[in-house]
């Protein structure tokens, strides 16, 4: 509801402003565990879980490495549920991993292939947790002054005492376009991809552009095209490279200058496809993709990728 929203709007603010609070909470907050930024991961029959550890069950792991309760500051603030529970990330990438995952009966896994495996609500939550512990890790020192940086209990903050600079997680702003010419869609792979695997064109906003100008320089680059109007669609985090906010657009194209040029220094290949080809790739997966003769079928990113709604969004305007 619209109170519990409010409520838990306000809780969250008051923990990353009051250091007490915080350390309070984390007494009987729960937490999501992670190893040099990979997460932690539970298998449940096909399932895969995210398990979340109680202060209690952190406090005996640390013992069983005769580490102290301190470390648990070393966590940072992601969230809280509608009762108020507080949620934080620790990563004990210090720590021997194989421990850790017999004790728990579970494992560490890559950020790309859980969040393709576990529910939509918990994948947000595992990419915002990993953007965050990898920003306090590459951000310990000022860049002014080059001297240590001070992270607040809630972990939203860094402060450089020497200089008196505070120093706040940032997004990188990346457009993703689906161009259609009507008929028809782009898609593109790089060579980095997973076999048969396209998707929509992206790419970072360049110091001073707005969305327009972006899509419209991207498509240009990328496949010489020239967009003739845009639409913006949606908005999602996504924790690579680092943490970005996708900002999902269409964009359309004249048929008559459709002719796609593509730029081979950034892709491997970009073509377009029909309806039909988009409604058979929707259904494939990586693991039906590939045929005797060793070549791939088209598919398309999964459900937790914005560039999955894009795809659909524009199924669904080809046939209402």
């Amino acid at each position: 509801s619209s109170s519990q929203f409010f409520s838990r709007c306000r809780y969250l603010n008051e923990l990353k402003e009051d250091d007490t609070l915080c350390r309070q909470a984390q007494t009987s907050g729960t937490f999501y565990l992670f190893h040099n930024l990979s997460p932690f991961l539970q298998k449940a029959g096909k399932k895969y879980l995210v398990p979340q550890l109680g202060a209690a069950e952190m406090k005996r792991i640390l013992e069983k490495f005769k580490e102290t309760e301190q470390w648990i500051e070393k966590s940072v603030l992601i969230g809280c549920s509608d009762e108020h529970v507080p949620h934080f990330a620790l990563d004990l990438g210090a720590l021997e991993k194989s421990v850790i995952e017999s004790e728990l009966r579970g494992s560490f896994t890559d950020l790309r292939k859980a969040l393709f495996v576990v529910d939509g609500n918990d994948s947000s939550l595992l990419a915002s947790a990993q953007s965050l512990l990898r920003w306090h890790d590459s951000h310990q020192y000022c860049s002014k002054t080059g001297q240590p940086t001070q992270k607040n209990v809630a972990g939203s903050k860094r402060v450089c005492h020497a200089s008196g600079i505070t120093y706040y997680p940032q997004m990188s702003p990346v457009v993703i376009t689906l161009v259609s010419d009507g008929s028809r869609c782009l898609l593109a792979r790089q060579p980095s991809f997973p076999q048969g695997m396209y998707t929509a064109l992206s790419g970072f906003c360049d110091v001073g552009e707005n969305v327009e100008e972006t899509v419209r320089r991207e498509v240009a680059e990328e496949v010489g095209l020239e967009v003739e109007s845009l639409w913006y669609s949606a908005s999602q985090h996504w924790p690579f490279p680092s943490s970005c906010l996708m900002i999902a657009c269409h964009a359309s194209v004249r048929a008559q200058q459709a002719e796609i040029s593509m730029n081979s220094l950034e892709l491997e290949e970009a073509r377009w496809f029909g309806l039909e080809e988009i409604v058979e790739g929707l259904k494939r997966d990586p693991r039906s993709s590939k045929q005797d003769d060793g070549s791939f079928l088209p598919w398309f990113p999964p459900k937790q990728a914005i560039a999955h709604q894009l795809i659909c969004e524009w199924v669904k305007r080809q046939t209402s």
